[in-house]
């Protein structure tokens, strides 16, 4: 369907590669390296992205990174709110604007908070979201993810941009090369699976990275307690194993535990072989061994 026809009928106009470049030079961006911005302007990769998060008109989508609102426009035909983070003062000052010029009766479904994501609490935002969709920052995605997974227990589902690498690393199963620290802690909230590929066309500077899209579904019902000082009682051993992963479980948590033999002490109690490497071991298993004495 034609934009025009689009905005006719009270749908957004859904930005493309010369009106990403317009509203760039109006309002004086240039993306940077900094800030990890890279413009999305393909109106089917922000579709294809607000499909595969399954949301719908009960969500209220937290964005992050919105830039110049290329999938804010497109997750506004379809959810009742989005609120959007966006460190950058520029971007964030001038995005009421753009929804309202190219989605005139959608507008008041967005708010947008200036805030960087990795601060942000649950205190800063209008509303509960229940679902986070955003093509992240790459050079601070992990971070960001994993703070708002913990610091927003109201979101059920992410959907999330991120460089191709790190991607695989999320979804990353047990015994893989590539299984680490990202895999386990993402393990931690809920199950990781990988929702695609995105070429490097679609965006603005063209990136010198391939992208990729992971989607994460919180449990149901935790299998765990997800309380601040147990997560990080997990996290602190899922550091150590990996800190020198070449190592077995007994010498790479020697220094967590106090020494190896307590921490074949903690292993063996945990069920787990103290020969073992970290990459081995699923979420379940490293709060397991965390919850030992």
């Amino acid at each position: 369907m034609p934009e025009s026809v689009a905005a006719a009928r009270g749908q957004a106009e859904l930005l493309g590669p010369a009106e990403v470049r317009v509203l760039s030079e109006r309002f004086g961006v240039r993306p940077t390296k900094q800030l990890g911005q890279n413009f999305v302007h393909d109106a089917n990769t922000v579709r294809r992205i607000v499909t595969s998060a399954g949301v719908g008109r009960d969500d209220s989508v937290l964005e992050v990174g919105p830039g110049l609102g290329s999938l804010t426009l497109a997750l506004l035909d379809v959810v009742d709110r989005v609120i959007a983070v966006e460190i950058d003062p520029i971007l964030a000052g001038h995005l009421p604007g753009t929804i309202a010029e190219r989605a005139p009766g959608l507008a008041e479904r967005l708010t947008v908070v200036e805030a960087d994501a990795l601060r942000v609490r649950a205190a800063d935002l209008p509303a509960a979201p229940t679902a986070l969709v955003a093509n992240l920052p790459y050079n601070v995605a992990v971070p960001v993810l994993l703070h708002l997974l913990a610091e927003l227990p109201c979101l059920t589902t992410a959907l999330v941009m991120v460089q191709a690498e790190v991607a695989d690393r999320l979804s990353a199963a047990p015994g893989s090369r590539i299984y680490g620290v990202p895999s386990v802690k993402a393990g931690f909230f809920g199950t990781v699976r990988r929702a695609g590929a995105v070429g490097r066309q679609v965006f603005w500077p063209v990136p010198q990275v391939e992208s990729g899209l992971v989607r994460i579904d919180r449990y149901p019902s935790a299998p765990w307690s997800l309380e601040p000082a147990h997560r990080e009682r997990v996290f602190a051993v899922v550091d150590a194993a990996f800190a020198q992963r070449r190592k077995t479980l007994r010498a790479a948590l020697a220094g967590w535990a106090g020494s190896p033999a307590a921490a074949e002490q903690r292993l063996v109690a945990a069920g787990i072989d103290p020969t073992a490497r970290g990459e081995t071991l699923d979420t379940a298993a490293f709060v397991r061994l965390a919850d030992t004495h």
